[in-house]
């Protein structure tokens, strides 16, 4: 019974881990994109200008980025994956 229990266990870790290593292969690879971000939307803080996600008060503001899929930045109007001189 006991030899049983732990078989069963040892299958779960294992299944457990093949089930995250599998989300984790379909994720993907995600790059910053200065440039397009709508005001209240940045995903993290802009040196000299605020220090928390979401406190960009400008639209398009050239320092402000949020994560897209790696390879989109470039395809949007505006996107660049360097902050943006002004």
């Amino acid at each position: 019974m006991k030899k049983a229990i732990i078989a069963s266990a040892i299958a779960t870790v294992i299944s457990v881990g093949f089930s995250v290593s599998a989300v984790a292969a379909d994720k993907p690879k995600m790059e910053k994109c200065y440039g397009i971000v709508k005001s209240g939307k940045n995903d993290c803080g802009i040196p000299g200008a605020n220090s928390c996600a979401g406190q960009v008060k400008t639209e398009n503001d050239p320092k402000a980025w949020i994560f897209v899929p790696k390879g989109t930045c470039e395809k949007i109007t505006g996107g660049s994956t360097k902050p943006i001189s002004e």
